[in-house]
This record gives structure tokens, C-alpha cells and sequence, in this order.
């Protein structure tokens, strides 16, 4: 059934094999519609929350490959001009039903427009020349299939950007429910240790930079709207300019090898609550949780794995706080297009 909503915990166990289910579909899609992604030199992807968050991932792997793209919020466009040197406008929307998206993409002409969509059907979707879906995988409402999901999918295209080849470009995901199946045993202990002691917490700083923001901003959203935990993602960098200065009773996410160590050090040094996710070797202390991730994976299986992170940790804080994680304060009406289509 299109759109069909799955319990939160549903979706955790769900995700490997939805993964793989996933990559297989986008590849297929991306390999028959190849001409349409290959060589473009000016694309533009629009978004709004976890789909906004998803882009930082595209971004970085583009801009590696020296491919200018960018990233905007789809309802501070305004208009056309921003998006008129754009070759391909890509909107990206789990649900395909965010008005602010499907509005965006409106300000191109249809040949330049693509879209990133679960759903099927859906506005976004007939409304892009280009759409390229995840197959109708059920998801949580707090997403977590649908958002590792389009990761899989923005990650492909933007390697099919790149030139790379449709084989290499499925490649790239051979296997992921295995490694993400061996991952979660690995986080699982680490994570909830950490949860338990974050009952009390009244915010959450989530440090990332690069690709890895696509983890930080998505994960700061789900402490927001599954466990009430206010939180914020912050740019390893510009942490260092001020912002660490307000840590207390606070929970600390540092996503990275470089100088993240130092930050996630730095705060576990002062007794600060402090999870450190990383590939480096790092020991463990009183205040340092360490989860490591695999070395030798590609920076998109990488993002993804860091993602896993954060979904298990703002579960396990729900069930701390005693949140039921289903159960939402605010019912904003308009953040999605109701109305039949056709």
C-alpha cells in the first residue's frame, strides 16, 4: 500500500533487507535512465527537513568530483532565479506530498525537473519529468527506512553525475544488509549504554562536517521528534568558535576522524556525556562511548552507517524518557499535500 506507515522499532529491524531491496530498485531505474544524470554540470537539489538533511551526502560527493552543486531549502527559493543556471533541479521528498517542494520544482521546466520519492505515486513524482522512487518501502513516521532509503538513492545519482558506470554505481551497495545487520550488533550495547545515561539530558549537540552532516542534521531532527530531546547539528569547525562553550546536562554526538577526536576528547575530559562515532582508534572512558565504523566503506555506505547511530540512539532515549515514540505533540496540517491526485 503506497505510503503505508510502520512502527518506528518496525522500521529498525526492517531496514537492512529494505536496503537492499532499495539499492536494487535505484539502480535499475538509474541504469535504464542513465542519460538523463550522466554529465550534468549544474545541478540544484531542493528539500525540506530529513529530505534537506540528505543533501549535504550528493553535495560532498559531487563537490569531490569537482561538480558545483547545491543545496537549497525548498520554501526559501522564492523564485525561479535561483534555480535558472540549474541544468536539472532535483527535488527530494520521502512522501512526495511536501508542498514547498513540489512548488519549487514548479519554477523549472518540466525536462529539467527530477525527484527523489518513496511513494509512488505521488505530487512530486508525476510532477517531475525524472523521478526516481525507493519502490513504496513502508516507514516509520519519524522516518527510518524512507531516509536511509533516499540516501541510497541521491548517493547513485550523484555517482551516475560523475560518470560513473551503472555497474560500479550498484556495486557500491553489494551486500549493504549484511554490513548494516553487523553494524547494529556492534552499536546496539554502546548506544543504549549511552541512552541510559542521557535520561536526564535537557539538550543534545550532534558535531559532524562533510557528508557526515547528512547523519548529524537527520539525527538532531529524530531526537526532536521521537524522544523531545532538543537538539542541534553543528559544523565541527564552527563548534569550535563558541558553540561547545554552553556543554552541561548535555548529550554530545561527535561524527568524524579528524578533529572531532579532539572535540569528543575534549568533552569527555570534562565530564561531559560525549558519544564519539568514528573509524579511528579511540579508547573508550567514563564519559567516552565509542562506536567505530568499519574501515575500507565508501563514504556513502559510511553516511549510512552513521545514520544507524543516531535512529538506535533516539529510540532508546525515547524509551528512557518514557516517550512513546509513535505519539506526536504538533499536528502541522500543511506540511503535506492532502488532496487526491489526478
Amino acid at each position: 500500500m503506497p505510503g503505508e506507515r510502520i512502527p518506528y522499532v518496525d522500521g529498525r529491524t526492517a531496514q537492512p533487507a529494505a536496503l537492499e531491496r532499495v539499492a536494487a530498485r535505484v539502480a535499475a531505474q538509474l541504469r535504464d535512465g542513465r542519460d538523463v544524470f550522466a554529465g550534468r554540470s549544474r545541478p540544484v537539489f531542493v528539500g525540506m527537513g530529513a529530505s534537506y538533511a540528505a543533501l549535504a551526502l550528493p553535495l560532498r560527493m559531487l563537490a569531490d568530483g569537482a561538480v558545483p552543486a547545491r543545496q537549497e531549502l525548498a520554501s526559501e527559493i522564492g523564485s525561479g532565479v535561483a534555480l535558472a543556471e540549474a541544468d536539472i533541479v532535483i527535488g527530494v521528498s520521502q512522501s512526495g506530498r511536501s508542498p514547498e517542494t513540489v512548488d519549487a520544482l514548479a519554477m523549472v521546466p518540466r525536462e529539467r525537473r527530477a525527484a527523489v520519492v518513496n511513494v509512488v505515486p505521488s505530487r512530486l513524482g508525476d510532477t517531475a519529468a525524472h523521478p526516481v522512487d525507493l519502490g513504496n518501502e513502508p516507514d516509520s513516521y519519524a522516518s527510518t527506512i524512507g531516509y536511509t532509503g533516499t540516501l541510497i538513492a541521491l548517493a547513485m545519482i550523484a555517482r551516475t553525475i560523475l560518470g560513473t558506470s551503472p555497474a560500479e554505481v550498484a556495486a557500491e551497495w553489494n551486500g549493504i544488509a549484511d554490513v548494516l545487520t553487523r553494524h547494529e550488533h556492534a552499536l546496539a550495547p554502546v548506544v543504549d549504554e549511552v541512552a541510559g545515561r542521557a535520561g536526564r539530558v535537557v539538550a543534545a549537540d550532534i558535531v559532524a562536517s562533510g557528508a557526515s552532516r547528512s547523519a548529524s542534521e537527520s539525527g538532531a531532527l529524530l531526537l526532536r521528534e521521537v524522544c523531545r530531546v532538543p537538539a542541534s547539528a553543528l559544523v565541527t569547525r564552527n563548534y569550535l568558535h563558541g558553540e561547545m562553550e554552553s556543554a552541561g546536562q548535555t548529550l554530545h554526538v561527535v561524527i568524524g576522524d579528524g578533529r572531532e577526536l579532539e572535540i569528543a576528547r575534549s568533552l569527555a575530559g570534562a565530564r561531559h556525556l560525549t558519544l564519539c562515532v568514528t573509524s579511528a582508534e579511540v579508547d573508550p572512558g567514563d564519559h567516552l562511548h565509542v562506536v567505530r565504523i568499519p574501515e575500507g566503506v565508501s563514504m556513502p555506505v559510511r553516511t549510512v552507517l552513521e545514520t544507524a547511530v543516531l535512529q538506535r540512539l533516539a529510540g532508546s532515549l525515547a524509551m528512557v524518557r518514557g516517550v512513546a515514540i509513535e505519539d506526536f505533540v504538533f499536528d502541522n496540517t500543511d506540511t503535506k499535500i492532502e488532496e487526491p491526485i489526478g
